[in-house]
């Protein structure tokens, strides 16, 4: 674990904002991609422009920052971990929007900080031992039956399109994908900046995308001119917020924060995605829903925000 008094280790209030980000703009990200897709954008389409277009504006940053791009051991890492995490991972989330609501996804993808506990086998030891990592995990999973509790019956996946049963299981392969990839980029060596993982992740992601688009044959039959003004603010906003802002936090905090603590992300992005709900699309949050996102919030700061002041104050 990295020393607080370090003169490099990352600022406390640089460490917060990223997780916020992270928190806020990726539990967003889900209504965004929903409304890229019914309007006019197919799935691989969709991510080739989103990651690919994102990738070249962060290649044009670090070229203006004089950033050591390309290296070969970098660009190898990034084919591997951007395969896990954007193509697989993000990638099921996206097809399988088409078959599933948005909170039925953030339902299923807030298991990713099991899998992290999982498959992080160099920090078995401190996770099955924390006692607050433990209760964190219990806790969110408690907090996001709460918080859908109310509707699960109606919107069980299965009742409406038999698609939804493959979907289901697509998605919970992406998200163990997307942890595998993410643990892979965490301890790969050696370590290359932030920006140089980021950029060649997209970049490759998209490539991946693009590749798969042409084997669906999704660009026969695309008509740009179809696509609503909508769908393209939603795709601004997926390559601005969700993979430059949103993404390039989350790569940043695997290189300074335990894996276990930045994957609560997963926890709090259906809160996100409820609110959206209530504010844009007049949807009601009942008091089971509510008691639900206050038990992930607690859950949160039991994995990730008491272990993290502990240490900047008692160091």
């Amino acid at each position: 674990m990295m020393n607080p008094t370090d003169p490099k280790a990352p600022r406390s209030g640089s460490v917060i904002l990223a997780f916020l980000t992270v928190y806020i703009v990726w539990g967003s990200t889900y209504f965004f991609i929903r409304h890229a897709l019914f309007g006019g954008f197919p799935p691989l389409v969709l991510g080739a422009i989103r990651f690919i277009l994102a990738g070249l504006i962060m290649m044009a940053w670090s070229v203006l920052r004089k950033v050591k791009l390309f290296d070969r051991r970098a660009i190898k890492t990034a084919a591997v971990s951007g395969f896990f995490i954007l193509f697989i991972g993000n990638g099921m989330v996206i097809w399988m929007e088409q078959y599933m609501s948005t909170a039925w996804v953030a339902i299923i993808v807030s298991a990713a900080p099991i899998w992290f506990v999982v498959y992080d086998k160099r920090n078995w030891k401190d996770n099955f031992r924390s006692k607050s990592i433990m209760a964190g995990l219990v806790l969110g999973i408690l907090g996001i039956f709460l918080l859908f509790a109310g509707n699960m019956s109606s919107a069980s996946p299965a009742k409406s399109n038999p698609m939804q049963n493959l979907a289901l299981i697509s998605l919970l392969i992406g998200s163990m994908s997307w942890v595998i990839g993410s643990l892979f980029a965490k301890y790969s060596k050696p370590q290359f900046p932030a920006v140089v993982n980021i950029t060649w992740q997209m970049l490759f992601a998209g490539i991946y995308f693009l590749a798969g688009a042409f084997l669906k044959n999704e660009f026969n039959g695309f008509q740009i001119a179809n696509v609503s003004i909508d769908a393209w603010a939603s795709v601004c906003y997926l390559i601005i917020f969700g993979s430059i802002m949103g993404y390039g936090c989350y790569v940043w905090l695997l290189q300074v924060r335990p894996a276990a603590q930045v994957s609560t992300y997963a926890y709090v992005n259906p809160v996100v995605a409820v609110l959206l709900g209530v504010c844009l699309a007049s949807e009601h949050i009942s008091m089971l829903q509510l008691t639900g996102l206050l038990v992930i919030l607690l859950s949160v700061l039991l994995i990730n925000l008491k272990k993290y002041i502990k240490k900047t104050f008692l160091a």
